[in-house]
């Protein structure tokens, strides 16, 4: 296993770490009428449809 062979300085580890962002989700429209913005790739919170088909039951 690679083993580092010097400590690396504090401000090289906060200088690498400050590159780790999260980044905001991309949405995009629901196909229902109200075009809620969802996260792609997953049912609709507010009516579950997922690529135009029902998925989730919604009260």
């Amino acid at each position: 296993m690679a083993v580092p062979k010097r400590k690396m300085s504090r401000s090289n580890t906060r200088h690498r770490r400050s590159q780790w962002k999260a980044s905001v989700p991309q949405l995009t429209p629901c196909p229902c009428p109200r075009r809620e913005m969802v996260v792609p790739h997953r049912a609709c919170t507010h009516c579950g449809l997922y690529k135009g088909r029902q998925v989730v039951d919604q009260p």
